[in-house]
């Protein structure tokens, strides 16, 4: 809502740790759809939109939780290693900080940006060090649509990251938007069975540079 800050509440932070205790996959049809490469990935049909949802899970290995969320956090560094960003910024906008993210899309597809708050937790649960990073959409007038690019809408994000006990961490994934337009079946397929598993290997090599960018 314009005009007024979003606020993440304590339980959905809470909820996004209990997920790498117990992850949240009985009461709906939560359906494998890859596992490969120790990441393993859910997804569940979102009625409403028939778009679906989905839970990722694993373990990256030569990435601390520390190192993983700074690197997540960091935006400017993003750029230059997704090579999906086109433009990426936060800047503050009714007493929050709101980030515009614009996303290339193959050709002859329109690009698409998104206009969202996130907000990061370093969580103490049961002794568990646990970071947590919430993001979702929101409406902010100071960010106008773009001719040539479509507003995605409908965008939640939650990471949770621990340690793995080694060197490395367990990470917990939960997103959904809604990329709106008409985006082929085969394209979204790819992007969930691929994309995601892609973005996290890129992630565990910027962790490994991010000392090297000071």
């Amino acid at each position: 809502m314009a005009g007024a800050a979003f606020c993440f509440s304590d339980e959905q932070f809470r909820e996004a740790c209990a997920e790498l205790q117990k992850p949240a996959l009985t009461g709906a049809d939560w359906q494998l759809l890859v596992e490969a490469s120790g990441i393993t990935i859910y997804r569940l049909l979102d009625q409403p939109s028939g778009l679906y949802e989905y839970k990722v899970f694993g373990v990256l290995e030569g990435c601390s939780p520390a190192l993983l969320a700074d690197v997540y956090m960091d935006l400017d560094y993003r750029k230059q290693w997704d090579q999906y960003v086109k433009e990426l910024y936060e800047k503050e906008s009714d007493e929050q900080m709101v980030a515009y993210w614009e996303v290339k899309y193959p050709f002859p597809l329109s690009n698409r940006d998104y206009v969202y708050t996130r907000q990061r937790r370093d969580l103490d649960m049961d002794g568990r060090k646990i970071y947590v990073v919430l993001a979702q959409s929101i409406s902010a007038p100071q960010f106008p649509e773009k001719s040539g690019v479509i507003r995605v809408k409908q965008y939640k994000q939650s990471l949770a990251i621990e340690s793995d006990g080694k060197k490395g961490s367990r990470v917990f994934m939960y997103y959904f938007d809604n990329p709106g337009g008409q985006i082929p079946s085969w394209l979204i397929n790819w992007a969930a069975k691929n994309g995601v598993p892609n973005f996290l290997k890129d992630m565990v090599k910027a962790c490994q540079n991010y000392h090297k960018k000071t």
